[in-house]
């Protein structure tokens, strides 16, 4: 398939190593390009090694001239990135190593997508198989690259892979046996320029299916079933809010499967409504799979989240820490508040995208205080104080607004990082917010 095809790798990092190495592997003729100079490019020069012609420090605007048959891009670098341009001017396909991964993998794989809960459902859903011994493999944007875990997957194997729509939007043939749409809200507008695009790029996810396939979807939201109700594969819709005849659905005692109980909700270890709807994902996944219903009970009673979403660090001293770095919009602290009944100091505020803070406002009386920090800090100080919060404290580095949250804290209250944006005015990632978060909280005493 990629044999004597001459493809070109752009970005680097571990998605664009690892199907740069695939490429070269089947036998394509692979260029590299990446921004990043080659005397400070460790990736570069073992690719360069490999046999790889690697050009780097700069993106040549005359670089399609040599005759590239495809465009393997790095999902972050942007559609309006002068290389991506080109290509798709010249009628050049352009792909995510998500489309590479689908075309190599001998194993069905599974899509999960949506604003927010992919990463728990994925984890989830991984663990619930697992226990089932269903053999699954775990890939996409929770950290494993996809293509990478293609290449080694065998017959009996599903890969369980999470979804972004950088990810989805480089697709093309890409067909999951079962996808997954958690919810629609809006996202990313910076990168896929209007929300229209950006739910056309999640619908990337079930666009090729066929009655063969199945797609679970959130039937709570009006946006993600009308978009569902233009996919061909077989429907399965999920919902809190009623019970559902056909699909998976829960009231505040049951889980429900095509109209009739199955499971005790109380087993469910983690907190929040919105993990319901992640725990009915992963099940209605696992029902379709025949996978025994013990292996997701025991998953379910003891799985306790995974890191920064809402995850639990520890308690000291009658306070509950909690990390949900990963809330980076206000869509997601919505669901981080509303999943405590205890009182709240919250620790907010990053990278400002001028977006609003009123959808939070509903959730703010259970919030006594806030440690605000990151370029939207007196943005949302502003807000906080029109919630009728009075302690407010400005703090500058994550460190800082620990020692402040635990400074105005009482004993019963929860400390929950849940900043409402994103990380990249201080932090590299999310994660990394997240983890000097955690080891901050580890020093108290």
């Amino acid at each position: 398939m990629f044999e004597h095809k001459k493809v070109l790798v752009l970005g680097l990092a571990k998605s664009g190593v690892a199907a740069a190495e695939l490429l070269h592997k089947l036998g394509a003729f692979v260029t590299v390009n990446d921004a990043k100079p080659f005397e400070e490019n460790d990736a570069a020069k073992r690719l360069l090694e490999q046999g790889m012609n690697v050009i780097c420090g700069r993106h040549p605007e005359d670089l399609l001239d040599e005759g590239f048959e495809l465009v393997v891009k790095n999902p972050g670098i942007p559609y309006s990135n002068i290389i991506v341009k080109d290509a798709l001017q010249r009628n050049i396909p352009v792909w995510t190593e998500v489309e590479l991964a689908y075309l190599v993998s001998e194993a069905p794989m599974i899509g999960i997508t949506g604003s927010n809960g992919k990463t728990t459902t994925t984890t989830l859903l991984f663990n619930i198989l697992n226990e089932g011994k269903l053999k699954p493999l775990i890939a996409g944007n929770i950290g494993t690259v996809a293509c990478g875990v293609a290449e080694e997957a065998e017959k009996d194997n599903v890969i369980v892979t999470e979804l972004s729509s950088f990810q989805l939007m480089g697709t093309n043939a890409f067909k999951p046996r079962i996808a997954i749409w958690t919810n629609l809200f809006e996202a990313h507008i910076d990168y896929h320029g209007s929300m229209e695009e950006y739910a056309k790029a999640k619908f990337n996810v079930t666009r090729n299916q066929d009655e063969n396939d199945y797609l679970i979807y959130n039937a709570d939201q009006e946006i993600v079933s009308t978009y569902a109700s233009k996919s061909k594969a077989q429907k399965i819709p999920f919902s809190s809010t009623q019970i559902l005849e056909r699909g998976i659905s829960c009231d505040d005692e049951m889980l429900y499967w095509n109209g009739e109980a199955f499971m005790q909700r109380d087993i469910i270890a983690l907190p929040g409504k919105h993990n319901v709807e992640n725990v009915m994902c992963a099940v209605a996944v696992a029902k379709l799979m025949n996978c025994p219903q013990e292996a997701m009970e025991h998953v379910l009673a003891t799985f306790a989240g995974v890191e920064h979403r809402t995850q639990f660090i520890k308690e000291l001293n009658g306070r509950k820490f909690y990390n949900d770095s990963k809330a980076t919009n206000t869509l997601a602290t919505r669901s981080a508040l509303s999943a405590f009944k205890q009182p709240i100091v919250l620790l907010a505020g990053g990278l400002d995208r001028n977006h609003s803070f009123e959808d939070l406002r509903e959730f703010m009386p259970n919030v006594h205080a806030v440690v605000v920090s990151g370029q939207t800090a007196d943005r949302f100080a502003e807000f906080a104080k029109s919630c009728g919060v009075e302690a407010i404290e400005k703090a500058e580095w994550i460190e800082d607004a620990v020692e402040k949250a635990y400074a105005l804290s009482k004993e019963g209250d929860v400390v929950l990082l849940s900043p409402a944006c994103a990380s990249w005015d201080q932090y590299s990632r999310f994660e990394v917010r997240g983890e000097r978060f955690v080891k901050a909280v580890q020093k108290l005493n």
